[in-house]
């Protein structure tokens, strides 16, 4: 919980002072001025949930502020899916506590469902409906004109689809329709489970706009589950990292990536196919080698005195190289150094 607040403490004060400090506010002042004026819209306290044996939420704290985009980001099974149905009132956690802009989903679902916006991963449509019409349907339960069906059309950028059948569109002007159908109450917390799984790079960079307009004209606060880590990089500007039904670490991309001590990647290919794991153990610096495929990953801080001695120590040992890469850490490196799997496995 120690480490929950300090991640936390240290984002409020890069995102605050990088958008205000230029009215001469000390960073201190604005932190204090924000987290006291500004109420979480959405408070998760020591979330569990289990499915018979399996243990799929254990113990989660998050706090989110108005106007933030939150990515859970981890690989499949991890549990992001279980802790949004419960932020969304689909599931009810066995222990812990769920408020939404201050309250409990028990009492009061008719004020929180007016105030939130889920879009997931496949939302089905009634396939004989038009894009306008589909539109117009889900305005209509929330007693909206036809003025808000325009201004969402115009966003989702499907003016050209207006009078196409459901059926007719493709998987991201589906997805597209499905994040519009979620904006159309302008909530306050829009939760997005998985939004472009399954979408080609294209259709995925579509949606990607959509929200970063959405985050560019509004105070929508979002929580963004994904296993794609530049999507997370892309639209948050927090993330958390959940395996395992747990939170590992949690941060702005710089403080994540910055963390650990060797932030740098040198990957490398070797000619030779008798050099084994065992072969680099004396190393002043961590080194991981596939003995089948000739492929290893050296993790160093310092680039201009550790590659040197890589490159040195490869000559020593008679090792040929086949190709070599330099390059900063990435969030599945992150994950990899934690976890000891990827993202995607």
């Amino acid at each position: 919980m120690i480490e929950h607040f300090n991640y936390s403490y240290a984002y409020y004060e890069y995102y605050y002072t990088n958008k205000y400090l230029g009215n001469g506010v000390s960073s201190q002042t604005l932190i204090r001025s924000f987290t006291m004026e500004q109420n979480p819209v959405v408070e998760v306290k020591n979330v569990h949930k289990s499915f018979k044996s399996v243990h799929a939420v254990k113990g989660v704290n998050l706090s989110i502020l108005p106007g933030h985009f939150i990515a859970l980001l981890g690989p499949n099974g991890a549990g992001k899916t279980t802790l949004v149905e419960m932020i969304e009132g689909i599931q009810k956690p066995d222990r812990g506590e769920i408020l939404l802009l201050g309250k409990k989903w028990s009492g009061n679902e008719e004020e929180i469902h007016r105030n939130i916006g889920i879009s997931l991963q496949e939302t089905r449509f009634v396939d004989k409906l038009t894009v306008g019409e589909t539109l117009k349907l889900f305005a209509s339960f929330y007693r909206l004109n036809n003025s808000r069906v325009t201004e969402i059309i115009e966003l989702i950028e499907l003016e050209e689809k207006r009078k196409a059948y459901v059926q007719n569109l493709s998987g991201g002007q589906r997805q597209r329709l499905a994040l519009g159908i979620a904006l159309l109450n302008k909530p306050r917390i829009l939760l997005l489970d998985e939004p472009t799984t399954g979408l080609d790079p294209n259709a995925r960079r579509e949606v990607w706009a959509i929200l970063k307009k959405l985050k560019e004209e509004s105070k929508t606060s979002m929580i963004l589950t994904t296993h794609y880590m530049e999507e997370a990089e892309q639209l948050c500007d927090y993330i958390i990292i959940i395996d395992k039904g747990r939170i590992i670490r949690e941060g702005t991309l710089d403080q994540l990536l910055n963390h650990e001590i060797n932030h740098k990647t040198i990957e490398f290919t070797l000619e030779t196919t008798t050099a084994t794991a065992e072969l680099f153990i004396p190393c002043n610096f961590e080194i991981k080698y596939d003995d089948l495929s000739g492929k290893g990953s050296a993790y160093i801080n310092n680039m201009e005195t550790e590659l040197p001695e890589l490159l040195s120590y490869f000559r020593k040992k008679d090792l040929t190289l086949k190709n070599l890469e330099c390059r900063k850490n990435t969030l599945d490196d992150l994950f990899t150094s934690l976890t000891g799997r990827h993202l995607n496995e």
